[in-house]
């Protein structure tokens, strides 16, 4: 098998580490495999690959899609991003938690982050150049968020980058904050809202 695959806190999540070869020349890894993703239990179809490139201190997040939720599978190409997921699943015991993932380029290493998950990053290196697979196609006009500094949340985004303040979209200053009360997904990652 060419990757290892490491379950996270919160159920779902993945670390995924690709085994590097390299020599004098430089290196060569797989960076998927569906063989080998399926055979650890990872049976996700992905159909569109996307690729920012930001500056230090540009914070992403944090997003999902509603009734087209998308899984990804995100890594760093170039730099260091701390990237996180918050549970959105109403019925699951960590609903409303985080996990954060140091993704870095020199590493390789991924993370799989399912459907009924609001995901976003930060990134920590003077430029990161950052990609990730999905498993439904982008619909610009599906997406939310919620605000990255929410207090319910509590991401301690301070401990990856203290005293900096992150660089933010227009978008990304005006999400909502995070309701316990509200309807977000199911456990199987589909769009809930309003059945409560």
């Amino acid at each position: 098998m060419a990757f290892d695959f490491t379950p996270c806190a919160i159920q779902g999540l993945w670390e995924i580490q690709p085994k590097r070869f390299g020599d004098a020349r430089g290196y060569f890894l797989e960076s998927y495999s569906e063989k080998d993703f399926f055979a650890a239990g990872l049976t996700m179809r992905f159909v569109q690959d996307n690729q920012s490139a930001s500056k230090g201190g540009v914070l992403r997040g944090m997003h999902w899609q509603t009734n087209h939720p998308q899984g990804k599978l995100v890594r760093a190409l170039q730099g260091t991003v701390y990237d996180v997921a918050v549970d959105l699943r109403n019925d699951s015991p960590t609903f409303g938690a985080y996990h954060g993932v140091l993704l870095d380029g020199e590493k390789q290493n991924m993370f799989y982050i399912p459907e009924g998950f609001a995901h976003g990053f930060y990134v920590l290196s003077d430029f990161a150049v950052f990609t990730y697979k999905c498993t439904d196609f982008y619909h610009p006009e599906d997406e939310a968020g919620l605000m990255w500094d929410d207090p319910a949340i509590a991401i301690d985004w301070n401990a990856v980058a203290p005293a900096r303040q992150p660089l933010l979209s227009e978008k990304d200053k005006k999400h909502p904050a995070f309701d316990r009360d509200k309807r977000y997904f199911d456990m199987d990652g589909h769009w809930a809202e309003g059945t409560r």
